[in-house]
């Protein structure tokens, strides 16, 4: 059974920088394809960023492009989301989540594919 558990979230104002990380234990995190969702309250969850097993072909949300950055490191099974000129409309729980199968053709964003999940930490952006 693969545990995620995320951390680094918190209150910053507009404008800021906040890293989460995700760290997985069990299971066997280099084959897996890792996103991070969030949700605001009264919304879905939405994809925010994913990233390949193999660290390569990161995917952002056009709301994210140019201000998040995923990435991981497979050798200490962490997931990083980078997230720099934050926006208040960016406040919301970040998750991680991880698709223990993968496919070769496309990158799944819906978080239906996505077969683990942390406990979410959250993100407060004051204007």
């Amino acid at each position: 059974q693969v545990q995620l558990v995320e951390s680094g979230g918190g209150l910053v104002q507009a404008g800021g920088s906040l890293m989460l990380s995700c760290a997985a234990s069990g299971g066997t995190f280099s084959r897996y394809d890792m996103g991070w969702f969030r949700q605001a309250p009264g919304n879905e969850r939405e994809f925010v960023a994913g990233i390949r097993w193999s660290g390569g072909s990161p995917h952002y949300a056009d709301s994210v492009k140019g201000r998040f950055t995923i990435s991981r490191d497979n050798a200490k099974k962490t997931v990083f989301l980078q997230m720099n000129n934050l926006k208040p409309e960016d406040t919301a729980v970040y998750y991680c989540a991880a698709d223990e199968h993968p496919v070769a053709w496309i990158f799944r964003i819906a978080s239906k594919y996505y077969d683990y999940w942390g406990q979410g930490t959250q993100v407060t952006v004051s204007s």
